[in-house]
C-alpha cells in the first residue's frame, strides 16, 4: 500500500526553523532519507518552497480567484511530503514517528494514496489511465 505522509506546520514553527543550523537540518534529514531507502519504502519526497512563492486557486466563483501566498486564514501550512510503500497505515505511522523535524506547532498527516485498481475497470477513463501508467512505467 501507499502512503503519504505530509509535513504540516505553524508559521511560528516554520519561523523557529530558522534558528537551526541549516546544514545540521540537511544532515538530519539526509540520514533519515537515507534510513527509508535502505529500508525500500520510500517511492517520492520533497519539500516545499516557502508559501509566500505559491498561490490559491479559489473556484468558489466563477472566474475562479487566483490569490498570491502567504495564505492569511491557514493555520498550517503543507511543507512537504513523502510517498511510502508499506504493508499497513501502522508502519507509516512509525515511519512518521521517526521524522527528524520536530516539536511544538509540527504535524504529519498520514493519508493512503487510493491506487488505479480500485476504480471500476471498464470505465473509459480509468482504462486510459491504466494505459498511461502502463506506457510510463508507472504499474
Amino acid at each position: 500500500m501507499k502512503y503519504m505522509l505530509i509535513m504540516r506546520a505553524t508559521d511560528e514553527a516554520f519561523a523557529n526553523m530558522g534558528d537551526i543550523d541549516h546544514d545540521e537540518m540537511i544532515e538530519t534529514v539526509g540520514r533519515f532519507n537515507q534510513e527509508m531507502i535502505r529500508a525500500g519504502v520510500v517511492l517520492a519526497g520533497e519539500g516545499l518552497a516557502d508559501a509566500s512563492e505559491g498561490v490559491v486557486v479559489d473556484y468558489s466563483s466563477e472566474p475562479p480567484v487566483v490569490t498570491d501566498g502567504p495564505y492569511g486564514e491557514t493555520k498550517e501550512l503543507f511543507g512537504g511530503f513523502y510517498i511510502l510503500s508499506v504493508a499497513s497505515k501502522e508502519e507509516a505511522v512509525e515511519w512518521a514517528k521517526r521524522m527528524p523535524l520536530t516539536g511544538p506547532g509540527f504535524k504529519t498527516e498520514i493519508r493512503r494514496v487510493t491506487e488505479v485498481d480500485e476504480f471500476p475497470q471498464d470505465n473509459e477513463w480509468i482504462k486510459k489511465e491504466r494505459e498511461w501508467r502502463e506506457t510510463h512505467g508507472q504499474l
